[in-house]
């Protein structure tokens, strides 16, 4: 042991001295010359049709550069690239309260502010689903028209062993069921980003994020660049847990903002705006049955859990297969069955937490 260098010594962490006299800048720390601000527009309903919006009188504010509403970003996007269901900002219809349905750049956040408040948007209001009962009723409407059973986002089953016989060799059996309202990382710096788009084509992208890769390869499909002109650049990350572990449309807003502004542009998000951006941990419904022996041996488990997701994917394949496969890890357990249902709903999307 004592030939090892890492295992078993005390290493320096190379980042304390900034952290603790607060030298470390943030994304919100970063100021560039000419530099705009921008701000969102966010939907008041949890679910409705977009029929127009108008941005004429925003556009006209003195002090305002350039809006943006959800035809100027198409392109869709997601952390997972089989589950892209994610525009930057809503196109025809609303899912969640405090979706983004418009940006704004200005030349202070106050303009920025005013300008936001400045967008008419006429929505047709539509029934919400709020729970997972309801996700699951009969007749109810689909969130998302590409899901083949209304509302199920994902369904994974999993067994190895024989359950019923294991269920039959305990000496006791016993159910039980467990909600969890879900939570969210609540980290103590808010997500922020600071985008500047240079004449020659070359973004440059700072942001608090978790995950500088996927952020770069998803900039550089929704903003329709070469991932070579992309950079991002990671400062300090006051806190994330999870809850910045994928792109946010706020992003790419901020990166085309730049572009048509030709300044570069800084989006840093409220406490409010934080929880409506989410992706926190799944509320969630869990039956499990359990079987084991009078000694406390675990004889088998058989488990149903129905988790919310909010209203898109975020990493909910995954987490869907987590709460099943990482269950048993810990004990010897001879027999397992896991069934996993992941629903949308009309709530800010749910994702990783740890």
């Amino acid at each position: 042991m004592s030939d090892l260098r890492i295992i078993g010594h005390s290493r320096p962490k190379v980042d304390a001295i900034s952290k603790a006299t607060g030298a470390l800048k943030y994304a919100d720390d970063i100021f560039l010359p000419r530099m705009a601000y921008a701000r969102l527009l966010r939907s008041p309903h949890p679910h409705a049709l977009i029929r127009s919006i108008n941005i004429e009188r925003a556009r006209e504010l003195p002090g305002v550069l350039a809006v943006l509403t959800g035809g100027d970003l198409p392109t869709r996007f997601g952390v997972l690239a089989n589950n892209e269901d994610e525009t930057a900002l809503a196109i025809d219809r609303v899912r969640y309260i405090g979706e983004p349905v418009a940006a704004v750049a200005a030349m202070d956040e106050a303009t920025a502010e005013q300008a936001v408040a400045l967008i008419q948007v006429d929505y047709e209001e539509l029934e919400p689903i709020l729970s997972i009962e309801q996700a699951l009723a009969a007749g109810t409407d689909r969130i998302h028209d590409w899901t083949r059973r209304p509302n199920v986002h994902k369904h994974i089953a999993l067994e190895f062993g024989d359950v019923s016989a294991a269920f039959d060799a305990a000496d006791y059996v016993r159910e039980d069921t467990f909600y969890y309202e879900g939570s969210g990382h609540v980290a103590l710096e808010e997500h922020a980003v600071v985008a500047s788009f240079e004449r020659d084509g070359k973004l440059t992208v700072w942001s608090g994020t978790q995950v500088p890769h996927y952020l770069h390869r998803a900039l550089s499909k929704v903003l329709g660049i070469p991932d070579g002109h992309v950079r991002v650049i990671v400062p300090g990350v006051g806190g994330g847990f999870g809850g910045k572990s994928e792109p946010f449309g706020f992003e790419f807003c901020t990166a085309e903002l730049s572009r048509r502004t030709g300044r570069p542009v800084k989006l840093s998000l409220t406490r409010e705006e934080v929880f409506y951006t989410h992706r926190g941990r799944h509320p969630g419904q869990i039956w499990i049955k359990t079987g084991v022996k009078k000694d406390g041996t675990l004889t088998g488990l058989a488990v149903r859990a129905f988790l919310d997701g909010g209203a898109y994917s975020s990493f909910g394949i995954a987490t869907t297969f987590y709460v099943g496969s990482l269950l048993p890890l810990t004990y010897k357990l001879p027999a397992y069955r896991y069934e996993g249902i992941r629903v949308f709903t009309n709530k800010p999307p749910c994702g990783p937490k740890r």
